[in-house]
């Protein structure tokens, strides 16, 4: 013999049993979509502010390398002759850079170009996908110089919010 409530009809049974909602497959994949959207502009701006922190390697080393070339041009009176080994580069990318430093004398010997290339393999891990470079047109008698970016064929990047 089965044990009921005599005092529990039929209808109030119907009340005790769990609601089962629960959300539509649109509704799922709206969510999906929205979350890739969010994670994708997420990552991006993640990338840019990565990249501008390898910059910052760049700007150091150009602001070592003025400060070495300005010596040279001290000593010597003008840049005519400067080496890489006179601001302490050698134009390559290493394990240690994320960048390629390289040196651009001009005519007369007043002002020189210093350069940073980011690398696109041999330098320190991850390698960029497409090369930019960032450089100092430098005039050492007067301690002026003009920062500039250049860009590779498809413009990226605008050198991270560095000043053209």
């Amino acid at each position: 013999m089965p044990l009921t409530n005599p005092n529990m009809n039929k209808s109030s049974t119907a009340q005790l049993k769990p609601s089962l909602r629960s959300f539509t497959l649109l509704e799922l994949i709206v969510v999906i979509v929205i979350l890739g959207i969010l994670a994708t502009l997420g990552f991006t701006q993640y990338s840019k502010v990565v990249e501008s922190s390898r910059l910052a390697e760049a700007k150091v080393m150009i602001g070592t390398m003025r400060q070495l070339a300005t010596e040279y041009y001290w000593k010597n009176g003008s840049l005519i002759g400067i080496q890489y080994a006179d601001v302490g580069d050698d134009d390559t990318c290493t394990s240690s850079n994320f960048y390629r430093y390289w040196i651009i004398p001009q005519i007369f010997g007043t002002r020189v170009v210093l350069g940073a290339s980011r690398c696109t393999s041999g330098g320190k891990i991850p390698d960029a996908s497409r090369p930019y470079k960032f450089f100092l047109v430098f005039y050492p008698a007067s301690g002026e110089g003009t920062w500039h970016c250049q860009y590779d064929e498809v413009g990226y990047p605008s050198c991270l919010g560095y000043p053209q």
